[in-house]
């Protein structure tokens, strides 16, 4: 009997370097299938720039699958039923996916996927498409082993017979559910637009990296900006490592002053993999405290207002305002700028990280579970291994916007404060025509807040049993500092902190 297997795509949408293409390729009669869940499009870490992101790359992807001689099919619905559907109709024996690290929605789907499976008798396999290891017993060698992957060759995906299955229509945002999410300056999605990307990194963008990072003038251009391409798989990190390494080789032998950028960007690839397998070793880093004695450390129940005042930009602390505010225009800010954000509503306004996480979730294009809730986690304090990094949002809008041009773009309301105080504006003389008039007071006194914060942080994690439990997350989760998770000094502007490129 001719096999007839499903590709179920989830956030592998290319078909380059796809081993679960490649794979079913040599089984049988292939059906690449995506299945559009609105129930997990309407859960509050999703939104509209993401789902239109996807939608521009999976009609690309309709054109090369077809181009291999399997068109795409998408569906919208509920995956065991749309897979049932499947089967029953079209005699469906075997689906081959991608592993996933998601959110804890897509770990219960997975699961009711896998029950059904078994129950109908369908053969259902699971590769890896990064270097993350399910059911890892421990992180010793785990570097060697991902080095491994990134340098394997890439998975060579075949011509495929074809399938005969009505492909259906890829479906609107508003199909989804999704309210209106306005982000006119949102990164297009596509296989030619995470190549170009690359390309113009590794060869125009990338040799001021190292420098440009911290600032989100700055990294705007000097960023990689592969991170949306690489949470929906649009690019692959093997070919991202491959075409780096050679880009690498090419540097040293050209003594071009690449080196070090480059040298800098690997790192950071390692971190996406790193934070990663966190979650993947243990999903409720999603939910709970890493470590249990700052689980309950801030109210479960946020301050509303505080709350909203954060995810609007409206604290009345101009750098930060600018971050969020730019966040929600492009749906991307760079890596440093996220940790301050974050670090702002969990210290200074006390609010709970399961609180903040899903509004910055919401707005990040390149939403990736397994490196937004470690990555939320480590920059709230929670985690009980990593150093407190308490951000002082006045200090970095010096730092990082020395002119005061990207805050004057995204917080015009402070036009008239004189440039020295732009930071500080209620220092300013006539504070009283702006503050509380048509820019807000800030919530809080920057200073005041972060010593409450640490005082409070400080006595939670005292005590023989706190030290204990934290060497236990240590010994879990800790990266054991590989080479390539290692780097050299930066210039003091960069600061470079542990974390993977956005």
């Amino acid at each position: 009997m001719t096999r007839r297997v499903v590709v179920w795509l989830k956030r592998d949408l290319r078909a380059a370097d796809h081993p679960a293409l490649a794979h079913a390729g040599g089984l049988g009669a292939v059906v690449p299938l995506y299945v559009a869940e609105p129930e997990m499009w309407r859960l509050p870490d999703a939104s509209a720039r993401q789902w239109a992101f996807v939608a521009e790359s999976l009609a690309e992807l309709r054109s090369d699958l077809a181009a291999l001689g399997a068109p795409l099919v998408v569906r919208v619905g509920d995956a065991v039923e749309e897979l049932e559907r499947l089967r029953a109709e079209h005699a469906v024996t075997d689906v081959v996916s991608h592993e996933e690290t998601g959110n804890a929605w897509t770990y219960a789907r997975d699961r009711r996927v896998a029950a059904w499976a078994r129950g109908q008798g369908v053969r259902w396999m699971e590769l890896p498409q990064r270097a993350v290891t399910r059911a890892l017993a421990t992180r010793d060698g785990w570097a060697r082993r991902r080095e491994a992957f990134v340098r394997a060759p890439v998975a060579v995906v075949p011509g495929l017979c074809g399938h005969g299955v009505e492909p259906g229509g890829v479906p609107s945002a508003r199909d989804l559910g999704l309210a209106p999410d306005p982000c006119p300056g949102r990164q297009p999605g596509g296989r030619r637009n995470a190549e170009a990307v690359l390309a113009s990194f590794l060869r125009v963008r990338g040799r001021t990296y190292r420098t440009d990072m911290s600032s989100p003038v700055a990294g705007e251009h000097g960023c990689s900006r592969l991170s949306a391409h690489l949470a929906w798989g649009t690019i692959s990190v093997r070919e991202v490592a491959q075409a780096l390494a050679a880009r690498q080789v090419e540097a040293r032998a050209a003594g071009d002053g690449w080196a070090a950028s480059l040298r800098s960007f690997s790192s950071r690839l390692a971190w996406r993999d790193h934070f990663s397998q966190k979650l993947e070793s243990d999903p409720d880093i999603e939910t709970h405290a890493m470590h249990s004695a700052l689980d309950g450390l801030r109210p479960r129940e946020p301050d509303a207002a505080r709350l909203h005042a954060w995810a609007e930009g409206e604290t009345g602390l101009p750098f930060l305002d600018a971050c969020m505010r730019y966040a929600r225009a492009t749906g991307w800010l760079n890596f440093r700028m996220r940790s301050m954000v974050q670090a702002v509503a969990s210290y200074h306004l006390w609010l709970d990280w399961r609180a903040a996480g899903p509004v910055t979730a919401r707005l990040w294009t390149d939403y990736d579970p397994g490196i937004h809730w470690p990555q939320t986690q480590m920059q709230s304090g929670t985690t009980g291994m990593n150093t407190l990094r308490i951000y002082n949002p006045v200090k970095q809008g010096h730092d990082q916007d020395p002119t005061g041009a990207f805050t004057r773009r995204w917080v015009p309301e402070l036009r008239a404060v004189p440039d020295r105080l732009l930071q500080e504006p209620w220092l300013w003389d006539c504070a009283g025509t702006v503050l509380g008039r048509t820019y807000p007071h800030a919530l809080v006194d920057v200073r005041r807040a972060a010593a409450e914060a640490k005082a409070r942080i400080q006595a939670a994690r005292r005590g023989p049993a706190f030290r204990a439990e934290a060497a236990r997350v240590r010994d879990r989760h800790g990266s054991r500092r590989p080479p390539e998770l290692r780097e050299r000094p930066a210039p003091r502007r960069a600061a470079p902190q542990p974390g993977p490129d956005p």
